[in-house]
Parts: structure tokens; sequence; C-alpha cells
């Protein structure tokens, strides 16, 4: 499945980036894949170290093991990360 993503500028901000940048579609589309590849690569790094470390069979496949690695709870969304933290601060001011 894959997920679609609107972004918008403005005129100028369109205009500026259009200066270092062939074309600021590509730009946008390769950005987030290679920030998606590196975020792959490391939660496959650390579900091969959580699986090996628990005697856990890894899942086959690059989407299976990122499923298994959100499922075996060794990483989580950056919004529910955040949202942990924040009520953790929260709690230690009461």
């Amino acid at each position: 499945m894959a997920q679609t993503m609107t972004t918008s500028v403005s005129d100028e901000d369109y205009k500026a980036l259009e200066v270092d940048m062939a074309s600021v579609q590509e730009w946008h589309d390769n950005f987030i894949a290679a920030r998606a590849a590196k975020s792959k690569l490391a939660i496959i790094t650390k579900l091969t170290e959580h699986c090996n470390a628990n005697s856990i069979a890894m899942a086959v496949g690059e989407a299976a093991q990122i499923t298994q690695a959100y499922d075996l709870g060794v990483v989580d969304t950056a919004a529910n990360v955040r949202a942990t933290l924040l009520n953790a601060q929260a709690a230690d001011t009461e």
C-alpha cells in the first residue's frame, strides 16, 4: 500500500527552491526515499539485535521485518514516543 503526501509551499518558496533544484518534486521524492531507506535500516538493525538477544526467529523480507519490529515493540512511531515523553514529563512536574 502506498501513502500519498501533499506538500504546500508559497510561490516565493518554490521559486527559491528552483534556484538550487532542477526539479523540486524530484528532490522531494528523493529526500523521502532516502530518509525512508535510512529508517528501514535502523529498524531492521534494532530488530536483528532484539531477535538475536532473545532467540526469536526473524521474519523474512523487509516489509515483514518492519512489521515484526512494530509488533514486538522494538520500535514505535515518533509521535507515540514523543507523547510518552511528554506524559512522563508532565507526571514528573506534578
